[in-house]
């Protein structure tokens, strides 16, 4: 097993960039594994890949105390496993200022995944934060509609 961690400075306090990745909803705005998302009354969110219509179910654990969140993620809702890890670091913590963050995504590689999967998944995630980076920097929603 191994992991990845994906790090992008973000232009916006740590508490929003906290609330924005522990959301949700604004899953589909930057999670390429869950763009059709739909989400049961236990928070259990079902998305549907991009890349080739694969179902994904994740579960989101925050702790706001700490600015970390988990996602449990899985095809089986009954067998969730914690595979993605989010930090939010607040501006002072890396020498910055009080109106920005950094964030990291860390990934796990399971066992059965192969290089190519975990080749692809690595390159998403670099890509994610910076989805994620400009959503809370410029406030775009590609999921509505623009004049």
């Amino acid at each position: 097993m191994s992991s990845d961690t994906a790090f992008v400075r973000i232009g916006r306090p740590a508490a929003e960039v906290f609330e924005f990745i522990a959301d949700p909803e604004k899953l589909s705005l930057w999670s390429f594994g869950t763009w059709r998302i739909e989400i049961d009354e236990t928070g259990l969110i079902r998305g549907t890949s991009i890349k080739d219509g694969s179902i994904t179910h994740v579960r989101i654990i925050a702790r706001r105390d700490l600015n970390l969140a988990d996602y449990l993620v899985g095809t089986d809702p009954d067998h969730l496993t914690p595979r993605i890890f989010i930090r939010v670091a607040e501006g002072a913590t890396f020498g910055g200022k009080d109106n920005e963050s950094a964030l990291m995504m860390t990934a796990l590689r399971t066992d059965g995944m192969d290089d190519e999967r975990w080749a692809t998944l690595k390159t998403t995630h670099a890509f994610e934060v910076t989805m994620i980076k400009s959503a809370l920097e410029t406030g775009y929603d590609h999921r509505l509609k623009q004049a």
